[in-house]
């Protein structure tokens, strides 16, 4: 509703009378708050102002602004909370679960499909068709959405999780956000689960495969060096304790806790460059970038926490980076850094592979963390990062695993190509994209004369000068160095005669390249017939 400017009508200060209607309206709408949360919600003597607007589309709709942030708004005569409200009630609502990478969406204006849901272990919330209900991330309780429920929670365990869940509303990061503080929601642990309510016996067998953790967002900072912009809070000492485990489950080697960590630092950060910063987004609070864009990389059951790593602070993380030529980072004013450039073409670690490796590299990953499905081990579940990287826009809300050769074969896709020539006694030398094969073709010329042609010698540390002269001593017939029509700064050398044979021999047993970089060998001519 609020993904778009909207336009105000008024703006004006509530009235006494007015203030205590609205008490009774927020007690008469949720029920769940005490009358010492309303007052609370509701002062009697701080400014309180009525503001009337119509959203993008011509809903007319009132919202009620304390302290300079919007904490109700009325559309219809319903009441619905903003997130801010939600977020000093985080347990207002029935909440239901998401992944990071769907928040962008919901902020577009896109309604929450039932695929981009989490399942916790409890099950879900139990809601009817038309109730208002919150939206988190994983790993955080604070709400960052509401929208009313499509279906209720029987239909949609029925439907199997398929088709549209919710009617957005309202979302952290749109135009009614906007209006207030722009800060940036705080970080609430998830419950703590009753060990009666993990009972495989309260639990859809259904939906046992689909389970997954919901610890993913770390802790920040608690100086303002990292989050001045968003003020978030750091998690309980519990989840601390929580996260230090979950990385030791994921790691069994040999490595060190700061080890790990150092290691999810540097992913975290690469991955929110590649697939989430763009350049118009510069510069770049450090703290936004931390915030919005490393935690959301995080993959999951893994929580990012700097003071784990051997940087202990983000800004020292940065500067490591910064002597990396990475980014370049700046005060641009006191007190508050930003990343004002990227490296964009960087050599990244491991930017060059070979198929094998980048199959290994997917298989453990996906074994690591436990995204394998339990009931088919044929099927991988798709997690943030892998939707991320593999899945299409419009597949990442229904799409929720693919099979092992789909997966690496989309993995294999999105990868340049490259390819590596090595020579003895030199450095390997790397190009991006496919290498030519040499290419051997016969032609007429003048008299209806045969020519032999050879091209793309060049990339296979052939000088076309030499092999035309040794061709020429061969075959005892002339030859020509030529440019090469339609490729750049390329020779080709031209014999006169067929000539495919002798190139053959000179090719595959002097210079020893393999066959398959060879095409047009096929084109030498027939011995004739002993007699």
């Amino acid at each position: 509703m609020f993904a778009k400017a909207f336009r105000v009508k008024s703006n004006t200060a509530i009235k006494g009378s007015d203030r205590r209607k609205l008490r009774a309206d927020v007690t008469a709408a949720f029920p769940a708050l005490g009358t010492d949360q309303v007052s609370e919600l509701i002062p009697g003597k701080e400014e309180l102002n009525i503001v009337k607007l119509y959203a993008h589309k011509g809903d007319a709709v009132t919202v009620y602004v304390s302290g300079g942030n919007p904490i109700l708004f009325e559309l219809e005569k319903n009441l619905y909370p903003t997130v801010y409200t939600l977020w000093s009630y985080p347990d207002l609502l029935p909440t239901f679960t998401t992944w990071p990478l769907v928040l962008e969406k919901l902020a577009g204006g896109a309604d929450l499909m039932l695929p981009g849901l989490v399942v916790p272990p409890a099950g879900l919330p139990q809601v009817q068709k038309g109730d208002l209900c919150a939206i988190s991330l994983v790993g955080n309780r604070a709400p960052v959405a509401i929208g009313v429920a499509a279906m209720s929670t029987d239909e949609m365990l029925t439907s199997g999780l398929k088709g549209r869940g919710f009617s957005m509303l309202h979302t952290y990061q749109d135009h009614l956000w906007r209006s207030g503080d722009k800060s940036c929601p705080p970080s609430i642990a998830p419950l703590a689960l009753d060990p009666a309510d993990l009972n495989e016996e309260k639990v859809d067998p259904a939906l046992q495969g689909d389970m997954r953790g919901l610890a993913l967002e770390g802790e920040e900072e608690e100086n303002g060096e990292v989050d001045q912009a968003c003020g978030e809070k750091s998690l309980s000492e519990a989840s601390e304790d929580t996260s230090a485990g979950v990385l030791s489950q994921d790691s069994p080697d040999s490595k060190t806790l700061q080890e790990q960590m150092d290691e999810l630092l540097q992913q975290c950060f690469l991955h929110a460059l590649k697939c989430r910063v763009k350049k118009a987004d510069l510069p770049l609070l450090t703290s936004t970038f931390l915030g919005s864009h490393m935690f959301s990389c995080c993959p999951e059951g893994r929580q990012l926490d700097i003071k784990k790593s051997s940087y202990k602070k983000l800004s020292k993380f940065l500067q490591h980076m910064q002597q990396e030529q990475i980014v370049q980072v700046k005060e641009l004013s006191r007190g508050v850094e930003s990343i004002v450039a990227v490296d964009w073409k960087h050599p990244r670690k491991g930017s060059v592979l070979d198929g094998s490796e980048v199959r290994k590299i997917i298989i453990d990953y996906a074994k690591k963390n436990d995204l394998v499905d339990a009931n088919n081990k044929n099927l991988v579940k798709m997690d943030p990062i892998l939707c991320d990287c593999i899945l299409e826009k419009n597949e990442q809300h229904t799409v929720m695993k693919l099979p092992w050769d789909s997966l690496l074969t989309r993995c294999l896709e999105k990868l340049q190509p490259a390819y590596q020539v090595t020579f003895p006694g030199q450095e390997p030398i790397v190009k991006k994209g496919k290498i030519c094969p040499i290419d051997i073709t016969l032609a007429q010329r003048a008299s209806n004369k045969k020519v032999t042609v050879v091209r793309n010698l060049e990339p296979y540390g052939l000088d076309p000068c030499s092999v035309a002269a040794i061709l020429q001593q061969r075959c005892q017939a002339s030859t020509t160095v030529t440019p090469a029509p339609g490729a750049k700064d390329s020779l080709q050398v031209q014999i006169q005669g067929n000539q495919v044979h002798h190139l053959g021999r000179l090719l595959l047993e002097e210079y020893q390249l393999p066959r398959k970089h060879i095409q047009g060998l096929e084109k030498a001519p027939k011995p004739g017939k002993k007699k």
